[in-house]
């Protein structure tokens, strides 16, 4: 079954500090309870989180919703057919994944500044280059969401105490940066794919 997934706080850029951070810990609490309880078998939740500069509060017109997708192969010989999405939670590990979060501004108003950022669960790994959201900087972290950068710009402690290049095995979370406002009625859509570890 192929269902929306538990989608983080609406955040303001401003709102960052000690409340922003514990309703960011709440909402992780409430995506992880919600998990265990559909009994995803090898996906962790994905939370989404959004922010927009210009407003006051949460953008309350802006409605999110992220889906975890298993790509299927055509069945062995049938080269007529095309590999195709299909709805379901179980995946073997020769799977891929596609995690989508789509996002529609449901007011009257253009909303600005607008950064979208998920979690790569835990039990899956990022496939290298499948990140893509139309008219936006595609960016990743290494950190559990403390910091992002281009792919190129990261890196980790090496077990020798040196430094390496991060790679796409490492990236915890990916955040889509959309360039333009996001007028009043439009959608949007960003996602990445991914493998079981």
């Amino acid at each position: 079954m192929v269902g929306p997934l538990p989608c983080g706080k609406l955040q303001l850029c401003r709102g960052v500090g000690v409340k922003a951070a514990a309703s960011r810990r709440a909402a992780a609490r409430r995506a992880a309870k919600t998990a265990a309880a559909l009994g995803l078998a090898v996906f962790s939740c994905a939370a989404v989180a959004l922010t927009a500069q210009e407003t006051a509060g949460p953008p309350r017109a802006l409605v999110v919703s992220s889906t975890l997708e298993r790509i299927v192969a055509p069945p062995a010989g049938d080269t007529a057919a095309s590999a195709r999405i299909a709805p379901g939670t179980v995946a073997s590990p020769a799977d891929q994944l596609i995690l989508t979060v789509r996002f529609t501004n449901a007011g009257d108003d253009v909303i600005d500044s607008i950064r979208i950022t998920s979690p790569v669960p835990a039990d899956v790994q990022y496939v290298p280059h499948s990140a893509s959201g139309p008219g936006s900087e595609v960016l990743f972290s290494v950190d559990s969401g403390r910091s992002f950068g281009r792919p190129d710009e990261l890196t980790l402690a090496a077990p020798d105490g040196g430094v390496r290049d991060a790679d796409a095995s490492d990236y915890t979370h990916v955040r889509w940066v959309l360039r333009a406002p996001l007028d009043a009625g439009a959608t949007g859509i960003a996602r990445f794919r991914a493998v079981p570890r």
